[in-house]
């Protein structure tokens, strides 16, 4: 018998797919490595949802899937995280049309081990030296935090097809009426998150 939410939704039927946990992901880090910027949203005490660019300071670290943050903590996406910890992290490649979305909590920390192994050059610039020789805007800088978000599920669509061949297959089946799945929907659930966190 048919899930009437099912035969509704055509595309999402057509498009989710369940390979082996470690297919997925192995996937769903394809996609985090290709994008430079992730989107962060965090929700307010109002309840006002705020996104920001933000990027992961680990996306090569094939050992976890938490992210990885470093960021300044008097901004206001901390004072969001103290209201309410669960976040959303998406990333978008531009070039092939994969996303992939990150729902989890947020831990902060002032872990300088941490800080450290993922402190670069470039992270400088997203601080400053105030010039009071406190905040020097390095990784000894006490505005310097750690965001890590753990995640509790992760949601992603993985292309199948080129974009040119994403473009064929759209419009053949606009034309013909039928439904177009030019990649995979895939979730990465909550148990397999934690399987895969373990055997690390």
């Amino acid at each position: 018998m048919s899930n009437p939410q099912t035969s509704l939704d055509p595309y999402t039927a057509q498009a989710e797919s369940n390979p082996p946990p470690l297919e997925k992901i192995k996937g769903y880090r394809e996609i985090i490595s290709s994008v430079k910027t992730a989107m962060m949203t965090t929700r307010s005490a109002d309840g006002e949802l705020h996104a920001r660019a933000m990027n992961p300071a680990n996306r090569s670290d094939d050992t976890q899937l938490n992210l990885v943050f470093l960021a300044n903590n008097v901004s206001h996406k901390f004072e969001e995280i103290q209201n309410d910890v669960h976040v959303n992290v998406s990333f978008l490649d531009q070039q092939t049309g994969s996303w992939a979305s990150v729902c989890g909590k947020a831990k902060v920390s002032n872990d300088k081990e941490v800080i450290k192994k993922y402190w670069t050059s470039t992270t400088s610039a997203w601080f400053g030296d105030l010039k009071d020789g406190i905040h020097k805007g390095d990784e000894t800088d006490p505005r310097v935090s750690v965001i890590e978000v753990v995640p509790d599920e992760i949601r992603y669509w993985f292309a199948t097809k080129g974009r040119v061949g994403q473009a064929i297959d759209i419009g053949t089946h606009a034309l013909t009426g039928k439904v177009s799945s030019p990649g995979d929907l895939r979730t990465i659930s909550k148990q397999e998150i934690q399987l895969a966190q373990g055997l690390n």
